[in-house]
């Protein structure tokens, strides 16, 4: 997802354009991993030391739920990325050294469809975790 598609949902949606949105989604747009809260405080503290978790936890939850972050837990944790392929399925194997990620075009519920027969899946989550070639290979 780009900056104006994110800027354009949280417009629709009647959220302002803030300084601290700005920081956050610009911060988000320049990585290809999965980000924590605390990542994202320490690269807001340079400019405002004095921001807050609520506000941090605030924003990356509306962003969340407006499809502009992908959210998932790692060791208990909520993180956060830039929405990625946008509208187009696909599933994620997410380092757990530094939270890269890697597209998984293949959806492993096509084949566990056939066993349930009958039934109405409404919805499945499906990430792969391990450590990618720069972490297992130092």
């Amino acid at each position: 997802m780009t900056l104006d598609e994110a800027w354009e949902i949280l417009q629709g949606s009647q959220f302002k354009r803030t300084r601290n949105r700005e920081i956050i989604l610009e911060f988000f747009s320049g990585k290809d991993r999965y980000l924590t809260a605390m990542e994202v405080r320490n690269h807001m503290a340079a400019d405002n030391p004095g921001v807050s978790f609520d506000t941090i936890y605030r924003n990356l939850t509306t962003f969340s739920e407006l499809g502009i972050l992908e959210e998932t837990e790692l060791n208990g944790e909520r993180h956060f990325r830039m929405q990625c392929d946008h509208g187009v399925h696909h599933h994620h194997f997410i380092c757990t050294d530094c939270g890269k990620t890697e597209s998984i075009p293949h959806c492993p519920m096509e084949s566990l469809s056939v066993n349930l027969p009958g039934y109405e899946v409404e919805g499945h989550k499906f990430e792969v975790y391990g450590k990618c070639p720069v972490c297992l290979y130092p």
